[in-house]
């Protein structure tokens, strides 16, 4: 058994297909088949049941999976810290953020740190937050920055910045003038939201609910300029971090404190439990941290 074999039955494990894996490993199909069919052969045991459409894993390929993907993750780390160890400031990060969090405070901070360090590649990624989560538990993100709290089982968690939610309304709303709005008081809103998957559209719908009524959804986007757009269009209310206050045209949109009770907007960095951290990674998370003070 060699590592290339494992690496080869593991991807055809993770997307149950022989042709996905070979486009993802860039080899035919057939030397594919043939590489897995030789560690069945070596193990004396089949792997992969051939029988159904779809292939199926047998309760040993389950095994071998489980302790492939393990074997395979720590082959990654030793090579990130030798990697690490010969090129100091040289590597990369890939991190998810989105894009609500993407558009509010990462524009700058990628500048500084290419500025400093011109020789670490960083691809973001922009996900809804769950979606960001578990792609940083898969091990596909080096690290993440997601609206809080999650689960502490899963991820080392560092808080990075918290603020306040909003709500957000046309400047010739009743509520535009008001130094602070409750959030029983919305009750007869029509509200834009987030679509599923981003944190916000739960975290609204739960406050409401905890108000006492059940809001009315009039739209629903994955942009939130567009959101704002509506607001602007005086289609519909929403509820946002303060810190998109500064970035409306307060002659169309006014943003209003939310109280009884005010709704903390709490921002962590995460990155999976055990996971190596690179030196690229270690110093962009102490620079968020630095960005937040």
């Amino acid at each position: 058994m060699d590592i290339r074999q494992l690496t080869y039955f593991y991807e055809v494990a993770k997307y149950k297909s022989f042709t996905k894996a070979s486009a993802v490993l860039h080899i035919s199909q057939p030397s594919l088949s043939k590489m897995v069919k030789n560690l069945e052969d070596e193990l004396e045991m089949e792997l992969i049941d051939r029988s159904s459409r779809q292939i199926e894993l047998t309760e040993a390929g389950e095994i071998v999976f489980e302790q492939s993907k393990m074997i395979l993750e720590n082959l990654d780390n030793l090579s990130s810290s030798l990697y690490d160890l010969m090129n100091l400031k040289k590597g990369k990060i890939t991190i998810g953020i989105p894009p609500l969090i993407g558009f509010l405070f990462f524009p700058k901070i990628i500048k500084k740190f290419k500025t400093l360090y011109p020789d670490i590649q960083i691809r973001m990624v922009e996900h809804g937050a769950k979606k960001v989560q578990q792609e940083v538990s898969d091990g596909l993100l080096d690290l993440a920055v997601v609206v809080l709290p999650i689960n502490k089982e899963k991820y080392e968690i560092v808080s990075f910045l918290t603020e306040r939610l909003m709500l957000f309304v046309h400047a010739s709303h009743s509520f535009a003038e008001r130094k602070s709005i409750e959030m029983k008081e919305l009750h007869n809103e029509s509200f834009i939201f987030f679509k599923e998957g981003f944190t916000l559209h739960d975290r609204v719908i739960q406050e409401c609910l905890n108000a006492g009524f059940r809001p009315k959804v009039a739209y629903e986007s994955s942009q939130w300029d567009f959101i704002i757009g509506m607001i602007g269009e005086n289609l519909g209310v929403s509820i946002f971090p303060e810190s998109i206050a500064k970035k409306v045209d307060q002659d169309k949109v006014k943003a209003i404190p939310i109280t009884n009770p005010s709704l903390p907007y709490e921002l962590g960095i995460i990155k999976k439990k055990d996971k190596y951290a690179t030196y690229a990674t270690k110093e962009l998370i102490k620079m968020l941290l630095e960005f937040s003070e």
